[in-house]
């Protein structure tokens, strides 16, 4: 297997309900379970800059390092474009101090790369003035970043961007080496987007990618004039590895065939199809592992 599989703690944060584990809980959870690395919440209740001091951090790194993890990066969130109804507030210098801040956890932490996100869509401003503010934002968090040697990767995840093309196109326009793409193919997958198309696209500027899969559960709205339902959005139900409509294999292949070969994180963020035990968790991570393992070695290898 050609890529690195990490296991991203908000599986283990009982955010939608599901089983709880301390930050230093999930680092012996997730080697006791195979994986390389971990991608570590950075709100609470896991690894916050408001609780991970310098001893917190000193301690959990010794845990990370013992148990032989050799990739970790740390999980932002941010949003760029948000409270734009109030300019005379800083949010957005706001939001770059604390990726700055994301910045130093990571290299404490003995890491070289945080996740962040662009913004939702506010109507408070034009398109093009999101867009805009956001590059400079992501450009000044790149040049901070780069003062500690770690990277700033962005999710397509927000509203800003989410399409591929955008998302590359964002990534030229801040135009710093130190902000690259964690490009992962569940959103374009919802979008009806080409996977293979934009995996080749995207490969050469990404860093990681983070993976979940999912099924399609058709939802409609009985409209009682008609006497007949009309469709809605569907809801999306996570499914372990492979069992979900993403067709991954041809997304690791193009991947592989493009150049990356970097990190894959596997996360557990909406409640899963079998439950929300800690047996279920570590069921559907070791069969993320198992599924990764399945990949075919020569496209797996980009060869």
């Amino acid at each position: 297997m050609a890529f690195t599989p990490i296991l991203h703690s908000v599986s283990y944060s009982g955010s939608w309900g599901q089983a709880k584990l301390s930050p230093e809980a999930f680092v012996e959870k997730a080697a006791s379970l195979g994986y390389k690395g971990v991608m570590l919440m950075a709100k609470r209740p896991h690894v916050s800059v408001l609780d991970y001091g310098e001893k917190q951090r000193t301690t959990l790194r010794r845990s990370i390092e013992s148990l032989g993890l050799t990739t970790v990066c740390i999980a932002g969130y941010t949003n760029f474009t948000s409270d734009l109804e109030h300019p005379d507030i800083p949010t957005i210098e706001m939001q770059i101090q604390h990726v700055t801040e994301l910045a130093r956890l990571a290299r404490d932490l003995g890491g070289s790369a945080i996740r962040i996100f662009t913004g939702y869509d506010n109507p408070a401003r034009k398109y093009s003035d999101q867009y805009s503010l956001t590059v400079a934002a992501l450009r000044e968090c790149a040049e901070r970043a780069a003062e500690m040697n770690v990277v700033v990767g962005v999710q397509n995840h927000h509203d800003l961007a989410v399409g591929y093309e955008s998302h590359y196109d964002l990534l030229r326009d801040v135009g710093h080496r130190n902000c690259r793409a964690m490009f992962d193919a569940w959103a374009p997958a919802l979008q009806g987007t080409d996977l293979t198309m934009a995996a080749k696209h995207m490969a050469p500027v990404m860093i990681q990618t983070t993976v979940a899969d999912y099924v399609l559960r058709p939802r409609f709205k009985y409209n009682p004039a008609l006497v007949n339902y009309s469709p809605e959005t569907p809801a999306v139900q996570a499914v372990p590895m492979g069992e979900g409509f993403i067709d991954y294999r041809s997304f690791f292949a193009s991947l592989a065939e493009a150049g990356f070969h970097g990190p894959v994180a596997y996360e557990m963020c909406s409640p899963l199809a079998d439950g929300a035990s800690v047996e279920t968790l570590d069921d559907y991570a070791r069969r993320f592992l198992e599924y990764m393992e399945s990949l075919p070695r020569t496209a797996a290898a980009g060869q």
